[in-house]
């Protein structure tokens, strides 16, 4: 009865990023850099709170829309740090990880026959959840610009079908932020324009130079923008599952509904862990972004004598170096790299067609790990013609 089920789940498929990890985990000896998974434990004082939670049975459902004192600290965070104003009460939504505040959105704003532009290469989570809406993603080919979304280039592809824009940064795969001054001209491009923006921020707070700036906070913007914000990279809570949503009142009231009949609500644990975060814990980030430059002047520094092109990145934790000379796929380059050399990438055709010819580095690990990996990937170089 396969023929039955859903043609657009059919249609989909299993993010490459995983395929890939589960791919190379029969080899041993493998230093796998592929995971965006930060190796800092979660803050013991947050930790503890959920302990506490589940101990004085915090236990049952919450409101939808999360427990209204996790919805404060979060308005009060996005304002002190970004200086967004949302009302807790009917413009913050607490997710089961910013994922499913990505799929809630998606699932209140497209229709069939919507469009959604991503600058690629992408995240490959966003695709997937668009097609489901039976949408289309149109691809923007972002290698030309480093890895930045232009206003230029925007405008070429606009259409009366676009409902949506992605902004994911700083980005996975890349790494790169955009400035307020590229998104000023985002911003007025899109003005006058009836198309919702999706500003993915889950990794704001790992913004190496300068401050993170919210398309949000612009003049026109904030009505037509979803945020998407979440505890997952910052305070390195991935495990517990809280995303953070803020968007306008009127769009909010039916993401809402989404949101109600998709989860319920999220982890009454994890919220109180999560409002322990927020409140406590609001600077947390800073020692780990400190650790997470280090590593990334390293590792990029590497790469670089190794002879690769990169683009360095302002954010996150990742790097993106081309391979292209290599002349050969990036599946390949990768799954070479594995057998030969023990160390584990994720292939650039992961994140879009507009991926190939480029590989993800995760450098959220330890310098030690970094260190050895990165004299595996330079004799595996040197073996390799091209």
């Amino acid at each position: 009865m396969e023929h039955l089920i859903n043609k657009n789940v059919r249609g989909i498929e299993i993010s490459g990023i995983r395929k890939f990890f589960n791919l190379v985990a029969k080899y041993e000896d493998v230093i796998s850099l592929t995971i965006g998974q930060p190796d800092f434990p979660t803050p013991a004082h947050v930790k503890e709170v959920g302990v506490r939670a589940i101990q004085v049975n915090q236990t049952t459902y919450t409101q939808n829309a999360g427990i209204i004192e996790l919805r404060e600290a979060a308005t009060e965070f996005v304002f002190e740090k970004y200086g967004l104003t949302y009302h807790p009460e009917s413009e913050v939504i607490v997710s089961v990880g910013a994922s499913q505040g990505i799929d809630i959105t998606f699932r209140t704003i497209l229709e069939p026959g919507s469009e959604v532009i991503l600058p690629g290469p992408v995240y490959p989570g966003y695709e997937p959840i668009i097609k489901l809406c039976g949408a289309t993603p149109i691809h923007i080919d972002t290698c030309e610009t480093n890895f930045l979304l232009t206003a230029d280039l925007l405008e070429k592809h606009l259409t009366s079908k676009t409902r949506c824009i992605v902004l994911p940064y700083p980005s996975n795969p890349t790494g790169v932020s955009l400035s307020k001054e590229e998104l000023q001209k985002i911003a007025n491009l899109l003005n006058d324009k009836d198309i919702f923006v999706l500003s993915d921020e889950i990794y704001s707070e790992l913004v190496f130079n300068g401050e993170h700036t919210s398309i949000a906070n612009l003049p026109g913007m904030r009505d037509k923008t979803i945020v998407v914000n979440g505890v997952s990279k910052s305070h390195s809570m991935t495990g517990w599952r809280i995303g953070l949503v803020f968007g306008p009142e009127y769009l909010m009231k039916q993401m809402l509904k989404v949101h109600q009949y998709n989860v319920s609500c999220a982890t009454s644990i994890s919220q109180h862990a999560a409002l322990e975060a927020l409140t406590h814990g609001k600077d947390d980030a800073n020692e780990m972004k400190i650790q997470y430059q280090h590593r990334m002047e390293y590792v990029y520094g590497r790469l670089v004598k190794m002879g690769l092109d990169v683009v360095k990145p302002n954010g996150a934790f990742y790097l993106f170096p081309s391979i292209k000379k290599y002349k050969i796929s990036s599946f390949e380059f990768a799954l070479k790299m594995v057998e030969q050399a023990g160390v584990a990438v994720v292939p650039g055709s992961a994140f879009s067609t507009l991926g190939e010819g480029y590989v993800r580095i995760s450098y959220a690990y330890n310098m030690e790990t970094l260190e050895k990996a990165m004299d595996r990937m330079e004799k595996y170089l040197k073996d390799l013609s091209y």
